[in-house]
């Protein structure tokens, strides 16, 4: 079969190696979301490092770099017509039979709106799910979508015209790296405003019914520097590039490990659910035993956790939140390990209306400064023309760009800001 040419590839979703992780059956429509601990990985296969357009890319060209042995590593730990692909497009067709796994669409490699109008992005985002559909065959159609960060009308345009409602459409925190900012949203599921993706859907007027999802889990400590501030990675935290690339296998590991448990311990018991997810492009060379290892680790912490796809866990989140009524709170002392500071503790909290970062040293509440608000009730507008700056920068910001951005104590914030506060979490404002 040949394809025509389009920007982005397909990928799979993996629920990855079976005896590795305990997991649910694979389209599971019964699972609840609350009580439950949640393990989505996407594994990437594309041709070129980033495909801008149809017609350009960037970086390099990754042919060599995808071999089905390569494949088949990554599932025991798509679009081009070379001899490689045509074998790596069958291999992912029968995971797919066999395990449930998810075969989707990647415009633009992560960065489809820095480079294309909105225009653009949807006719690829059609023609390239027609694509994964004829590779796969009987009807197939995916459950999502992975775009690294897609604009409002492209989610839009998802949930209504392509009638799928789950996307990975954000990076968290994601600031001076790589090809596009989008720093200023929830880190866990939410239905974006159509006014900003970064922004929750305050009601029906904004509302699109497709769930936002982030890249990958990172670590909160590590995420509030800009880009690779102080020598550190701000992506820090389950992600290979940054940990194993980084510090080796069993430092690497350890940090994955740590990121992990923040949010299947002490973040599963302030939000009666737990979700961490990750994704690592095939073509990296990274030590892939050291995806074996987080996942047998899990297994024992946790042996409870539901491996199942990022399509999958979108829709049973779906089925739970009607709408933006969710309230995630997290708290992490650091590991230790590059950004992650061994003396701080950062506090989050997150709902429709704004998020908050508290940040102080551990066991000394009086050092507690605000280094994040942003306010979700004031409107908020994406960028008209490609550029890489999609972030929605709040009042204060972790990234401490600006000015403004300085930490200060909470009693120091504006008073409609303080009035805001109290209302979600009076306790924080004495």
């Amino acid at each position: 079969m040949k394809f025509p040419k389009i920007s982005g590839l397909a990928i799979i979703l993996m629920s990855l190696s079976l005896n590795v992780v305990k997991c649910i059956e694979p389209h599971s429509d019964t699972l609840s979301l609350i009580g439950h601990r949640f393990l989505t990985f996407n594994a990437v296969i594309r041709v070129n490092q980033i495909e801008v357009s149809r017609d350009r890319n960037v970086g390099e060209d990754e042919r060599n770099l995808h071999t089905p042995e390569r494949v088949i590593r990554y599932r025991k730990a798509i679009e081009d017509t070379t001899e490689n692909y045509r074998k790596i497009r069958n291999l992912v067709v029968s995971y797919h039979q066999r395990y449930g796994d998810e075969i989707t669409f990647l415009p633009g490699a992560y960065f489809a709106n820095a480079y294309n109008t909105r225009e653009q992005v949807s006719r690829d985002l059609h023609d390239g799910l027609e694509l994964v559909s004829r590779m796969v065959g009987n009807g197939y159609r995916p459950k999502s979508v992975v775009a690294g960060f897609l604009a409002a009308a492209n989610q839009k345009y998802l949930a209504e015209k392509e009638n799928i409602h789950v996307c990975q459409g954000n990076i968290w925190s994601q600031y001076a790296i790589d090809n596009q900012d989008g720093e200023g949203s929830v880190s866990y599921p939410f239905y974006p405003s159509t006014e900003h993706f970064c922004k929750p859907a305050r009601g029906k007027a904004d509302f699109i019914d497709c769930v936002n999802l982030d890249g990958w889990t990172c670590d909160f400590l590590a995420a509030r520097r800009e880009g690779f501030r102080e020598g550190f990675n701000s992506r820090m935290g389950v992600g290979p590039i940054e940990t194993i690339g980084k510090y080796g296998l069993e430092t690497g590991v350890r940090q994955m490990l740590f990121t992990t448990a923040v949010h299947f311990d002490g973040g599963f018991k302030n939000n009666g659910f737990a979700w961490v997810t990750n994704c690592w492009e095939v073509s990296l060379p990274i030590d892939v035993r050291g995806l074996t290892l987080w996942l047998s680790e899990i297994r024992k912490r946790w042996p409870d956790v539901k491996f199942i796809t990022q399509g999958e866990f979108g829709l049973i989140w779906r089925a739970y939140y009607k709408s933006n009524s969710f309230d995630y709170r997290f708290e992490q002392s650091g590991s230790g390990i590059g950004g992650s500071d061994k003396d701080l503790k950062i506090k989050w909290f997150m709902n429709k209306d704004f998020r908050l970062a508290l940040l102080g040293k551990i066991n000394a509440p009086d050092t507690e400064k605000v280094i994040d608000f942003t306010n979700y009730i004031l409107p908020a507008m994406e960028p008209a023309d490609m550029t890489r700056r999609w972030s929605l920068m709040g009042q204060i910001n972790q990234k401490q760009t600006r000015p403004q951005d300085l930490p200060v104590a909470i009693t120091v914030l504006p008073e409609d800001a303080q009035s805001l506060i109290k209302k979600h979490y009076p306790y924080l404002i004495k």
